[in-house]
């Protein structure tokens, strides 16, 4: 006899990749607000029970004031986008959707950024 999702292994994180991807589909091609421009969902986490989940994104402009557009245009919107994820889900409860924006990659651009600066340093005091 088969058990409860509790007992299935990864299907939280299934979830949350589906999730992930029909974000990105219906943000892209069904969401109509001026503010939201070119976004990358770059990661979805549920709680266990379905009922939130932080939807984390990046923009293609890092400014501070693009961000802060597109975060007040996907809150406004998250209502719809979350009817629009219930129309393609098939489980029990459609999660409450929480907007966050992503800043690693922006800080992996500026720690990378250190590291080449410390080894150019590094190769003038070899050479010197």
């Amino acid at each position: 006899m088969a058990k409860h999702s509790k007992s299935i292994p990864g299907r939280g994180v299934r979830v949350a990749d589906q999730i992930q991807r029909d974000l990105a589909e219906i943000i892209a091609y069904d969401l109509k607000d001026p503010r939201v421009g070119m976004i990358t969902i770059t990661e979805v986490q549920v709680t266990p029970d379905y009922a939130h989940a932080k939807v984390y994104f990046t923009t293609l402009v890092d400014d501070a004031e693009a961000i802060a557009n597109t975060l007040s245009g996907l809150r406004k919107a998250a209502g719809f986008i979350r009817g629009q994820l219930g129309r393609r889900l098939t489980i029990h409860t459609i999660p409450e959707l929480h907007f966050v924006h992503d800043t690693s990659t922006s800080r992996g651009m500026e720690l990378s950024k250190l590291i080449d600066e410390a080894n150019a340093t590094r190769a003038k005091d070899a050479d010197v």
